[in-house]
């Protein structure tokens, strides 16, 4: 096949994200207001902002604020996880971090397929949280055999899908005609279906053993169960949401509003409570329900060197120590002031940041360097304070456990169910993908170092000419 008539990964993943925006929307119209909504407060960010607008403009990143987007799922077996990471290759998205929920009480680890490199995510950012089952976590034998029985007889994948993925392993790619296929069979894997593949008994039994087990187990496929706008200003949407008719969490999860943001602020609407049916003996069906589905809001801050990380960690503790946050949201006020407060201990400009060390920043040339003489230095910081070189933060595209399982337990439900030991086990987990998970800081790294070499390359080719 010759190699021009592939279609980029890149052109893959957006023609994915958007047909699973459009799935999403018909199946929950309560995301398209969201969406409006996200819209309305980023125009009026970036109105109300010139630096930010700048800042955005710079980074090439203003064009892809209202297309970015993350989806979740939750898978239930080995193989289905390695078949997805191979799915998701053919997308151009690959395992970045490795996170275990289990730390919070949620009985699943997960890693998060996404793009990487600047340039497959200035094409397109879109990522899934991926989670995988921990059925050694259900202390009930006879119902983690059950479940498992279940899980082992379904087949969350067309068969289309699974021959497009082998043909675009085989060649490199897909050609235009297969890849629009492909989109269509793989958004099956996400779609939403209200016959159950247990019966009544058994759904009640996985759900007070916990909410999220019973989501995993009782269906055909790993329905998307939710997918997340980026905001500019998530303060400003949640006090918005009752106005279009939405009702937000209590908290938002992640570090306290700030001037400049860092890693990850979330938010989101109750799960829809929704009319599902659940086989009976006689071959009928009974009625019933389930929740699982929901809005997400993110705001999208600097991503954290490990200094930085750690800080962050310390701080979130500390804050908890003094008030850690209701799940029904009664002292939702008194958290985020602890949190606030908390958090005066880290810098809240980014040339802080940038001197403590605790951020990663892009570097470009200013007008001033792009127009400059010969300059032999290559000494950065005075680069910097001569107005040669501009340092812009570096999104963070990745996701926190403790925020992840504050928005499940909000949303699915925390109590009188089992509570799970924490049990990390990233080995167990990369032999279940069929591959190590990347490493986050070495992607913000390679990201960074590169445009700093970008930078001095690019004045002293200015010098030379």
């Amino acid at each position: 096949m010759a190699m021009q008539n592939l279609v980029s990964s890149d052109d893959i993943r957006s023609a994915f994200s958007a047909a699973m925006s459009a799935m999403y929307r018909q199946e929950v119209p309560a995301y398209d207001t969201l969406m409006e909504l996200v819209a309305r407060v980023n125009d009026e960010a970036l109105a109300a902002d010139p630096d930010l607008k700048e800042r955005l403009d710079a980074t090439d990143s203003l064009e892809r604020i209202s297309e970015e987007r993350h989806g979740a799922i939750r898978l239930g077996t080995a193989a289905e996880l390695a078949m997805m990471r191979r799915v998701f290759a053919v997308m151009g998205m690959y395992p970045v971090g490795y996170y275990d929920l289990s730390t919070a009480g949620v009985p699943v680890h997960s890693t998060a397929f996404r793009p990487v490199g600047e340039a497959a995510l200035k094409k397109n950012p879109f990522r899934v949280f991926t989670s995988l089952l921990r059925l050694d976590l259900i202390k009930d034998e006879s119902l983690r055999a059950e479940a498992g029985a279940v899980l082992a007889k379904r087949r969350i994948f067309t068969a289309g899908a699974v021959e497009l993925t082998e043909k675009a392993e085989r060649n490199g790619g897909l050609d235009k005609a297969d890849a629009d296929r492909f989109v269509s069979e793989v958004l099956e894997t996400f779609r939403w279906h209200d016959k159950a593949n247990v019966d009544a008994g058994m759904y009640k039994r996985l759900h007070d053993a916990h909410r999220l087990i019973a989501d995993v187990v009782s269906f055909k496929g790993p329905h998307i169960n939710h997918l997340t706008p980026r905001t500019l200003d998530i303060d400003r949407v949640e006090a918005l949401m009752p106005e279009y008719g939405i009702a937000p969490k209590a908290v938002v999860e992640g570090p306290p509003t700030r001037r400049c943001p860092i890693l990850l602020r979330q938010t989101s609407f109750k799960a829809l409570e929704e009319p599902v049916s659940f086989a009976a003996g006689d071959g009928s069906w009974k009625e019933g329900s389930h929740t699982a589905r929901f809005g997400e809001i993110e705001q999208r801050g600097i991503a954290l060197t490990p200094k930085g990380r750690a800080l962050y960690d310390e701080l979130l503790e500390a804050s908890r120590k003094i008030v850690r946050p209701a799940a029904d949201g009664s002292n939702a006020r008194e958290y985020e002031a602890a949190l606030a407060k908390a958090f005066e201990g880290f810098p809240d400009n980014w040339a802080g940041i940038r001197a403590a060390g605790l951020g990663y920043f892009s570097y470009s040339l200013t007008e001033k360097g792009r127009t400059a003489g010969p300059l032999a230095s290559r000494d950065l910081d005075a680069l910097i304070a001569d107005g040669f070189i501009r340092f812009d933060p570096i999104v963070y595209e990745d996701f926190l456990p403790v925020s992840a399982a504050g928005i499940f337990q909000s949303n699915l439900g925390d109590t009188a169910q089992q509570e799970f030991v924490a049990s990390p086990n990233q080995k167990r987990f990369e032999a279940d993908l069929g591959a190590t998970v990347l490493n986050e800081f070495d992607h913000y790294a390679g990201i960074e170092a590169a445009s700093i070499e970008q930078s001095l390359g690019a004045l002293s080719s200015v010098a030379a000419e």
